[in-house]
């Protein structure tokens, strides 16, 4: 059996405060929720640490423990113990009064297991029980199951509306689970959806853990994105960009046709005020819609075409080219 003293990292002249403090910090340290690399390794030694810090936050406990070594729990009675100082067979109930009563592991750990407001420890018997072999020990419940994290590809109309998506995700375990996402509107990439519950099974009894999704919005073919606001880049005709016209473009809304600005050159752009991406704050505007025209030539010219251009060609004005550094 591990010296306790040692496995808080403290002394054996360290005062109950000295005691609570060590469990703080090394609770923070080794909890298996924080140390997913090794998880099982994670809880034997945090097994270990809430075993000493039972042990030596009861001053009687503690008084014994520091008589009789590993073997004190003998000497305390209960079910199945020895005989010993207090007779074969006899009992006696451990007690902290006069003592602190113990250190909820949520006070130290705060949000940090996802708000579900339940402890990481078992109810039975036992390092993770919290209540030793009685007393006034507070009673914790049982340690969650593992989250599972994984990636979730949003369509690119359904992170601008919301909708479902369907996703089948693995277990550390290998079980495979499969279940409808709910995808609210206007999801980005890089943000993550987390589903209660939703993850591994506790092996102890406790809830399950939580599934985190992070979410890949998938490309569209025709459409970009830039937070809120969308892009979309409409070819017009030479005779479109000299003398202007009309031209429909559909958005997420609806179709709405435009007037193509005469003289439109290549990135001309147009926006279309709230008719982008919906916001996922409450109370906020949608995104715009920018209408990018981009000038389409044909990739082959008839004589007659290139007759007119040489025609027109004295008349435009060259560009401005010399300004051009590297």
């Amino acid at each position: 059996m591990a010296n306790y003293y040692k496995v808080l990292g403290i002394s054996k002249t360290a005062s109950q405060e000295d005691v609570d403090k060590a469990y703080r910090n090394m609770a923070r340290k080794y909890h298996p929720d924080l140390n997913p690399d090794d998880p099982e390794g994670a809880k034997k030694k945090f097994q270990e640490l809430q075993e000493a810090y039972d042990t030596l936050k009861d001053p009687e406990k503690r008084k014994l423990y520091d008589q009789f070594g590993s073997g004190y729990k003998q000497y305390g009675g209960g079910p199945g113990a020895g005989a010993g100082p207090f007779g074969s067979g006899s009992s006696y109930t451990w007690s902290s009064s006069g003592g602190d009563p113990g250190i909820d592991i949520n006070e130290i750990l705060g949000q940090m297991f996802g708000g579900r407001g339940a402890n990481p420890f078992g109810s039975g018997a036992g390092p993770f029980s919290g209540r030793g072999t009685g007393g006034n020990h507070r009673t914790r419940s049982a340690m969650p199951g593992q989250n599972v994290t994984s990636t979730i590809r949003v369509p690119f109309k359904i992170a601008a509306f919301g909708g479902t998506v369907p996703l089948t995700y693995q277990m550390p375990s290998g079980r495979r689970e499969t279940l409808d996402v709910k995808i609210p509107a206007g999801i980005d990439t890089g943000k993550k959806i987390r589903l209660r519950g939703k993850g591994e099974e506790s092996p102890m009894g406790g809830v399950a853990g939580d599934l985190i999704l992070e979410v890949q919005v998938e490309p569209h073919k025709y459409y970009t994105r830039e937070g809120k606001n969308i892009y979309v880049h409409i070819p017009i005709t030479l005779k479109e960009a000299a003398l202007g016209g009309k031209v429909d473009v559909p958005t997420p809304t609806g179709t709405v046709t435009v007037t193509i600005p005469a003289g439109s050159t290549t990135g001309t752009k147009l926006r279309i005020k709230e008719h982008g991406i919906t916001s996922v704050k409450k109370g906020e505007k949608k995104g715009d819609l920018f209408v990018v025209f981009d000038v389409a030539l044909p990739a082959k010219w008839s004589k007659e075409d290139l007759k007119l251009i040489e025609q027109l060609a004295p008349q435009s004005e060259p560009p401005e080219r010399g300004s051009i550094q590297f």
